[in-house]
């Protein structure tokens, strides 16, 4: 599948005429669909609607990296039974599950080697994202840390033909470029193979080709506006470029073993992500049929004659299954949410004959569930979800249109309590997504199914900058984060106030990263517009951030806003700090200790000025946790306190 990493995110206005309307020509361009009425909204009664418990939602378990066994008979899976998010395996056809790994800290990449008896993985210490090469017995015994290098990162492991050797990405603490190396599986050192020279750039592994004499690899920038596909020689890491324009998106995911074939995802001449198969022989390319939705290509199967491919349709996904020969298109038959293929960069069982998906919605956490491809089967192998946390009683979800300031839709995920009356009374929460280089989708969300069953009407709104809307509409923040997004995302505040339901001095804001700076500059920029906030990791200085965290992370923050000292107006416009003497609102602040991303400086900035005008706020830091909260008791302290801090400024309930 394709790999991509998001780094933590971020975006922008003060009183706003959204009611006047702008010339077409400033409209900012995305998928036509029809605009919602917002009186079509409704809440559903349902005598047996009763809250949520928080520590319910905390003791369902998460579904993280997922592989198959190399023989076929069992899945390994992360997820945090425990409370921490350890490996454990289960059985193809589903049962017991049983633990493979015991650890604090958080584990993903899992890669079986060719042989079954090992398991590769990868784990950080804290949340530091300092990740190591680790390897367990899949029969059981002690993890062992094959690289153990604390300034350089490696992840993305690809095992070479032969199962001996491979190769990882990997990242110097210093530094912003992302190289490629060759690593010995016996002894974990690593043997230099791709030096990028530009730190705003960064190479991963596809797929071994021709017996393990060379690889396709990708290079892509951080705002995954531009990506080539490139072969590279083994051992001697001469390169040849095989896809590559300026201001261009080729993103390899898989090739066939003989090098012919390449799965590839670009907005070549669309300005949108299709998918199509490259014949690197003959330079041509075969298509997918269109659509104005994106597509992005996977993993070839075994035998070459399929290929995984994702559609996203305004932030419902489905997963399908293409022909190679004719491109006919086979949809995964599974239920309308997000529906992914699961196993990592094997998602077809080492047969061929299963493939492994994962699928969630609104009133459904995510499960994993083996198709049997020649009766089109599913088999529901996991129960993640705590018993009480049945679908019925669970809040749903709908996606909405509506027009923002200038006339641009935007969509949005809105969460309905059941049995609420329209009389204009009720409260609701907007909940913006991180990123901005990401979206909302309309899987389980904990905050949003915690809040909804309380009685919050929640908000998930896909602002500009957001992916998923075509290339124009995630550029249409450069430069302007706390602008045009901010716009949107009260544009739809208002949406909700005409549905008839939202009282609009009742309204919040919570959000995590780029979530939390939308928090903050919503309440700094337009102070009137929002009652309360809860801001997770979230970004109050662009200047302080540039030079405090991590060296990739500063390169994503010039492809956002530019030069920190050319384009210095810029960063001052786009602070939350420049306008927050101006909140009124209570904040609640909520941080990592050891995030290299959004770093504690951050919330620290933010108490201390917020103590000296007298703005009622909280902030708590929790140790050992980096960008976000992967340990079950913080994960449960901290969505209780969100739910705490909204009862008591939303709905005026006493403090707890």
């Amino acid at each position: 599948m394709m790999k991509q990493t998001f780094w933590a995110a971020f975006p922008a206005v003060s009183a706003l005429a959204l009611a006047g309307a702008v010339p077409a020509l400033a409209q900012v361009a995305s998928p036509p669909r029809p605009v919602t009425d917002p009186a079509s909204i409704e809440s559903p009664a349902n005598p047996d609607a009763a809250p949520v418990p928080v520590e319910d939602l905390s003791y369902s378990r998460t579904l993280g990296a997922t592989a198959w066994s190399t023989d076929g008979s069992e899945i390994f899976l992360v997820t945090n039974l425990t409370g921490r998010n350890n490996i454990w395996k289960i059985p193809a056809t589903g049962g017991w599950p049983v633990q493979l790994t015991r650890s604090d800290e958080r584990h993903a990449g899992l890669v079986p080697s060719p042989d079954g008896r090992l398991l590769y993985y990868t784990q950080d210490v804290g949340g530091d994202e300092q990740f190591d090469i680790y390897a367990v017995p899949t029969g059981g015994g002690d993890a062992r840390n094959l690289t153990a290098t604390p300034e350089l990162r490696e992840n993305d492991l690809l095992i070479a033909p032969g199962g001996t050797s491979g190769v990882v990405s990997t990242k110097l603490r210093t530094e912003g470029q992302v190289n490629l190396a060759l690593i010995d599986l016996a002894t974990g050192k690593t043997t230099p193979l791709v030096t990028e020279a530009d730190p705003a750039l960064r190479w991963s592994p596809v797929a071994w080709i021709e017996g393990g004499k060379a690889l396709i690899a990708s290079r892509t920038n951080p705002n995954q506006t531009f990506a080539e596909v490139w072969r590279v020689e083994v051992p001697s890491g001469a390169k040849t470029l095989l896809l590559g324009k300026a201001k261009t998106i080729y993103n390899a995911s898989d090739a066939t073993p003989d090098g012919g074939l390449i799965a590839v995802s670009t907005n070549e001449g669309t300005g949108q992500l299709r998918a199509g198969i490259y014949d690197t022989a003959k330079k041509a390319w075969r298509w997918l049929a269109p659509t104005p939705w994106s597509q992005t290509a996977g993993t070839f199967s075994p035998d070459g004659k399929r290929l995984t491919v994702i559609r996203n349709e305004d932030g419902r996904t489905s997963a399908t299954l293409v022909d190679v020969a004719s491109l006919a298109e086979t949809p995964i038959p599974l239920p309308a949410g997000v529906n992914t293929f699961a196993g990592g960069e094997e998602p077809f069982s080492p047969d061929g004959g299963r493939i492994l998906v994962a699928h969630s919605g609104a009133d459904t956490p995510s499960d994993l569930q083996v198709v049997d491809l020649a009766s089109g089967k599913a088999t529901t192998v996991t129960a993640m979800a705590l018993a009480s946390l049945k679908s019925e009683n669970l809040p749903k979800s709908r996606i909405v249109t509506y027009k923002s300031f200038d006339g641009t839709l935007v969509s949005a995920i809105v969460t309905m309590p059941f049995n609420l009356k329209r009389d204009g009374t009720n409260p609701a929460v907007m909940l913006p997504h991180g990123g901005p280089t990401g979206q909302s989708t309309d899987g389980f969300n904990r905050t949003a199914t915690a809040l909804a069953s309380r009685g919050y009407i929640v908000m998930q709104p896909n602002v500009r900058g957001s992916t998923g809307y075509g290339q124009p509409f995630q550029n249409a923040n450069y430069q302007d984060l706390g602008g045009g997004d901010l716009k949107d995302m009260i544009a739809g505040k208002q949406f909700l106030v005409e549905s008839g339901y939202v009282d609009p001095k009742k309204v919040g804001v919570t959000g995590g990263s780029y979530g939390g700076y939308m928090t903050l500059i919503a309440l700094a920029k337009t102070p009137d517009e929002f009652a309360a906030g809860a801001q997770l990791f979230g970004i109050i200085n662009w200047f302080s951030m540039y030079e405090t965290s991590d060296a990739l992370l500063r390169q994503y923050l010039i492809s956002l806003l530019g030069d920190p000292v050319k384009d210095r107006k810029v960063y001052e416009s786009n602070s939350p700090i420049t306008y927050i003497r101006a909140i009124k609102a209570p904040l609640l602040s909520l941080q990592g200790d050891r995030d290299i991303r959004v770093p504690r400086g951050q919330a620290e900035e933010v108490a201390a000025i917020l103590k000296e005008i007298g703005t009622p706020n909280e902030t708590v830091f929790y140790p050992a946790e980096g960008h976000g909260f992967v340990k079950r008791e913080n994960q449960i302290d901290s969505l209780t306190r969100v739910i705490d801090w909204f009862d008591r400024y939303l709905k005026g309930k006493p403090a707890k």
